[in-house]
């Protein structure tokens, strides 16, 4: 049986295709931040009463911060009590979608991603509901839950969006899902997962 931790990671190179353009140079040169504080998301699929599969991101709400209102996924900042970074992407995708952390079992990992803005070194992991999950999501922290299809996520096209940063409209790369612009980090650790899974539907 094929296993994820079987294939080596796409890494920069399919990360770069949604990377902002001020990031582009960083990566092709192995930009290593100082003392950047350590985060975790969770790529968390499930499959829907149709038994169709689905992948969860979040829509944050809008606060003052530099993610305020944006696609992401459930995550984020490593506490003392968490033993380690898989331990942080479990608490933070629980507390955020509000469901048990016995309904999740994580099976890998993919590359860390730096950013930037918040200074976050984020670690994603990939992972799957072994039950349907009733979602409650936490009303402080999300907006709203978009859940599209397996399917559909593996077949998205790049494309370039307008966006607006620190009051200024630039042009990235970036995903369309569910009519919403996913762009900068999420975008490309999607990236990545989809040319993981391409190697590995290849085998």
């Amino acid at each position: 049986m094929l296993k994820i931790n079987d294939f080596e990671l796409p890494g920069k190179k399919s990360m770069i295709k949604l990377a902002p353009p001020g990031r582009i140079k960083q990566i092709e040169e192995g930009f290593n931040p100082t003392n950047p504080k350590s985060a975790a998301v969770l790529i968390l699929f499930y499959g829907d009463e149709q038994n169709q599969t689905r992948v969860v991101l979040i829509l944050r709400n809008t606060y003052d911060g530099v993610h305020s209102n944006q696609v992401s996924f459930p995550g984020g900042k490593k506490e003392k009590k968490d033993p380690n970074l898989e331990s942080t992407a479990l608490r933070e995708t629980c507390e955020e979608l509000g469901i048990s952390k016995k309904q999740i079992k994580i099976i890998s990992s993919l590359s860390k991603i730096y950013i930037p803005p918040s200074n976050f070194d984020v670690q994603p992991y990939i992972g799957f509901c072994n039950e349907y999950p009733f979602f409650n999501p936490c009303k402080i922290e999300v907006s709203e839950l978009i859940t599209p299809f397996f399917k559909d996520l593996i077949k998205m096209k790049i494309v370039n969006s307008s966006v607006l940063v620190k009051n200024k409209k630039i042009v990235v790369p970036s995903f369309i899902i569910e009519n919403k612009i996913v762009w900068g980090a999420t975008s490309m650790i999607i990236s990545e997962f989809i040319s993981l899974f391409k190697k590995i539907a290849k085998s």
